[in-house]
């Protein structure tokens, strides 16, 4: 059950975090779920470093950090696709 929460959150956070970044993404429901869930990893990791909470522990600002490390995915993988096609 855990599994199917951690995906089911990724993909409201990679939802937010598309519609916060302007410009069109055209990215399927899976890849947007990979996406949240990349960037809750990446969120979540430097949440905890900073703070020193655990990487698994639930919190406000672990939800902003998800949302935040969501939007450095979707630039870094918009900034990648535009390189490749120019």
């Amino acid at each position: 059950m855990g599994l199917i929460l951690f995906i089911v959150f990724g993909l409201v956070v990679g939802f937010i975090a598309r519609a916060i970044m302007p410009g069109r993404q055209s990215m399927s429901l899976p890849m947007t779920a990979g996406l949240g869930v990349a960037g809750s990893f990446i969120g979540g990791a430097v949440g905890s470093l900073l703070s020193g909470r655990p990487l698994l522990e639930f919190n406000t600002a672990g939800l902003i950090g998800s949302v935040l490390g969501a939007l450095a995915v979707l630039f870094a993988v918009g900034a990648s696709g535009r390189r490749l096609t120019a």
